[in-house]
């Protein structure tokens, strides 16, 4: 079992071996030699981030007898964020998983004064936790610790895309979805998409478009829209998926249902009647924004034929609606009319900013016309 080590160590004599066993690499093996002999601990901070990636070394225990008879001797001498930046390859190479915690533990004591440094070796910590130990109670932990301080953060650091997904991984586990939904995007956000596999690409994009109709908590589809991470789906058999998030997205009912039917994945037979619940909201909203301020008077058999629902349901939907706060207005139940005064502002995609553009376009016409026959009709007003 690989522990790490504090006594004295003789670090020439350790990289010497080095470049005359692996003759492949000596020369960055002499360059670390000069540049720790030179005390130039940038230098040689940039030398080992690219030395741990090196295939030599991700044989065994290499990197971490590189942490033992190297590094150890001046850690406290370099950019803790950069010292978590390599600690993040050596503890792969821990065969007993709560050695590597223990390992990162004692690390969190020596970058303790960097805000990014303590929270990557957190984020490192709680994807073993969650990845090998299946610990999810400790995963919450972690996450829940840093999720306050990492969002009250000035900018988007280099540990903001780690810990969301870590955070993503988690609620995928363990749920609920919705957070999933929001903790996915926000790792999208973060990361350059060229550089994750295509697979991985595909996977992210099928699960979010899930998350996306699926998530009781989750009406606005517009931003998963609008991702580019949705392409990585065009010409695979799981195309279906992007067509499904923009029919619910525009409240197209029949739309939805002749795409899930043919579908036909587990989890939205799974989650049948919570996705009908769902789409017939998110019906309902699109009826509302479609209409201007003074049509928003939708009758009980309107709502039941555009939601694909019984008209004794259409009731307890607006009541939903109302309690969600995706609308606002009242029910008159004399006249059976639901008169809608605001709809929650949404992600709009092509076809809704050409439509509000178009009704702004109007209602300016109607104010330029009404100022002008106010200015002929009553001068004296306007002076």
């Amino acid at each position: 079992m690989a522990s790490v080590k504090f006594a004295v160590v003789d670090v020439n004599d350790f990289l010497s071996k080095k470049q005359a066993s692996e003759p492949d690499i000596a020369t960055a093996w002499a360059n670390l030699e000069e540049n720790y002999n030179k005390k130039l601990w940038h230098q040689l901070t940039l030398k080992l981030l690219e030395l741990v990636n090196h295939a030599n070394l991700q044989k065994g225990d290499n990197l971490i007898q590189l942490y033992n008879n190297f590094l150890v001797t001046f850690e406290n001498k370099i950019n803790p964020l950069s010292l978590i930046e390599i600690v993040a390859h050596i503890v792969k190479q821990y065969k007993d998983q709560k050695d590597a915690i223990t390992f990162l533990e004692k690390m969190e004591a020596k970058v303790k004064i960097n805000d990014e440094a303590l929270a990557l070796c957190k984020v490192l910590q709680g994807q073993i936790y969650l990845e090998h130990l299946n610990d999810l109670d400790a995963t919450e932990k972690i996450i829940e610790s840093l999720e306050g301080s990492l969002e009250d953060a000035d900018g988007v650091t280099t540990v903001h895309g780690r810990f969301y997904k870590l955070a993503s991984e988690y609620y995928r586990v363990r749920g609920p979805m919705g957070r999933y939904y929001r903790s996915a995007l926000r790792y999208l956000g973060c990361s350059d998409l060229s550089s994750l596999p295509v697979q991985e690409k595909r996977g992210i994009a099928l699960r979010l478009a899930l998350a996306a109709v699926i998530a009781p908590d989750v009406y606005d589809l517009g931003e998963l829209l609008a991702h580019p991470i949705l392409e990585s789906l065009e010409g695979t058999a799981d195309a279906w998926a992007v067509e499904l998030v923009r029919t619910a997205a525009s409240g197209d009912v029949p739309g939805f249902e002749a795409v899930r039917t043919k579908a036909n994945h587990p989890d939205l037979i799974r989650n049948e009647r919570t996705i009908t619940h769902k789409v017939a909201l998110l019906c309902l909203m699109e009826m509302a924004f479609k209409r201007n301020s003074a049509q928003r008077k939708l009758s009980f058999a309107e709502i039941a034929s555009e939601a694909r629902i019984s008209i004794d349901d259409v009731e307890l939907l607006v009541m939903k609606a109302l309690a969600e706060k995706l609308i606002k207005g009242h029910i008159d139940q004399v006249s059976s009319q639901v008169r809608v005064s605001w709809v929650r502002p949404r992600a709009l995609g092509r076809d809704g900013a050409a439509a509000l553009a178009a009704r702004v376009a109007a209602w300016r016409a109607a104010v330029g016309a009404a100022a002008d026959l106010l200015h002929r009709s009553a001068p004296d007003l306007l002076c």
